[in-house]
């Protein structure tokens, strides 16, 4: 996290009782069961973790497993550490109390006006990580709380007086999703809201009914539907016949600009040299369709690479008048939408750029930073290089531009069975 970045911390709850497994489980709480060799709390923390964004995790568990817990993620930090700070603090009796007190528990970095929180539930062990970065887009643009939903696809009929009363209305199935965790907020607010349930007696069964309840806006995204809950003793089939983690992934751009200068009659127009959405004063105008972009172009097939999803002439290619002078970043943008949904989280991005002219040293950072915004990445995830080839080749001969890109990431894929 960089000095400017707003904090961002999850509070992982842990500290449910789970009486409907008890038995099913031979009495091990379901955040203690066995997941891929560690606890089951373990996954959600890992994924968490691989979100550059965030900042650290608080997990928090029954008050009797307090110390067991602590115990736990010290032997599991030590196989594999996750990179950033841990927290436990103890439970309370509602789920409610359980949140409030894991907020208790965060760090003094998070008095910060903008800190972020992002409450999830153990028991929902195969969220991903594009899923948590989706959600702090979404408090990126200002929202002050977010939560993923997933279409209702059953017919929902609202029956105050329970099995063999009647009907009272039947809502339009349209306008009902299933929410899930995590949820994120800004974390000012979620922690008023909580202090104000407290004093007023309030019982709720999720976070975004306190703010709701407060008078807050709530923002529903797109959920998965393999980030399932494990509540029934038929949802331990999910966790005893595994499911796929997330593994890391790597793609390579490449991409070559002409001149104008350098090619009298190209049949393509001359643009103004931009660079990562930088305009470059002096430089000599690059024959593109687009806007010429050649750092981003590189930077959307390494990033389309990491998915598997062919290239940039594949999805837009020189040929469509509708990418006439078309902004790369908007190029970008829908790359990195396509990538989301393959379950891709960009960890990194390394660029290169080769020219004898201009000289690009002067604009490197705020290249460097354009790219961060663009990419949802700390500015120090984030590596912009310039060099020339020593007046070899067609750089060195000044008749063009060319950019080599480099990501990294990982990627989650669906969970088998989720929607069975």
């Amino acid at each position: 996290m960089t000095p400017s970045s707003p904090p961002t911390w999850a509070v992982l709850l842990a500290a449910g009782k789970g009486s409907r497994l008890a038995d099913a489980a031979g009495g091990v709480r379901k955040q203690f069961l066995n997941l891929d060799g560690a606890p089951l709390f373990w996954r959600s923390a890992r994924t968490l973790a691989a979100v550059p964004a965030m900042t650290g995790i608080a997990v928090v568990f029954p008050p009797e497993d307090l110390d067991a817990g602590r115990a736990m993620i010290a032997e599991l930090n030590g196989r594999g550490r996750l990179g950033l700070p841990l927290v436990c603090a103890a439970g309370g009796v509602r789920r409610q109390d359980s949140v409030r007190l894991g907020l208790a528990a965060l760090p003094a970095e998070t008095q910060r006006s903008d800190a972020r929180v992002l409450v999830h539930d153990a028991a929902r062990p195969f969220v991903s990580a594009a899923l948590i970065t989706r959600l702090m887009a979404a408090l990126d643009t200002g929202a002050a709380a977010v939560i993923p939903g997933v279409p209702v696809v059953d017919t929902i009929k609202r029956v105050p007086g329970g099995l063999g009363t009647a009907v009272a209305e039947t809502p339009e199935r349209a306008h009902l999703f299933a929410v899930q965790t995590p949820q994120a907020f800004a974390l000012s607010g979620l922690a008023a809201a909580h202090q104000r349930a407290e004093d007023e007696g309030w019982e709720v069964t999720d976070d975004a009914m306190l703010i709701e309840r407060a008078g807050g806006e709530v923002v529903v995204v797109e959920g998965e539907a393999a980030n399932v809950k494990i509540t029934n003793p038929e949802d331990l089939r999910l966790i005893e016949e595994g499911h796929v983690s997330s593994y890391p992934v790597t793609g390579f751009g490449y991409d070559v600009h002409r001149y104008a200068g350098a090619a009298p009659k190209a049949k393509q127009p001359a643009r103004p040299m931009v660079l990562g959405t930088v305009p470059i004063p002096g430089a000599p105008a690059v024959l593109a369709h687009s806007d010429g972009d050649v750092l981003l172009h590189a930077l959307t097939d390494a990033v389309l690479g990491c998915a598997g999803l062919g290239d940039i002439g594949t999805h837009f290619p020189d040929t469509d008048a509708a990418f006439d002078n078309a902004s790369s970043a908007v190029l970008l943008s829908e790359a990195l939408r396509l990538t989301t949904q393959r379950g891709l989280t960009l960890h990194h991005a390394d660029v290169t750029l080769v020219a004898q002219i201009p000289k690009l040293a002067p604009h490197r950072d705020a290249i460097r930073k354009a790219v961060a915004r663009l990419l949802g990445l700390a500015p120090d995830r984030v590596n912009v290089k310039a060099t020339t080839e020593e007046g070899l080749g067609f750089t060195g001969r000044k008749e063009g531009i060319k950019a080599v890109a480099v990501v990294s990431g990982a990627v989650t894929p669906p969970a088998p069975h989720a929607t069975d």
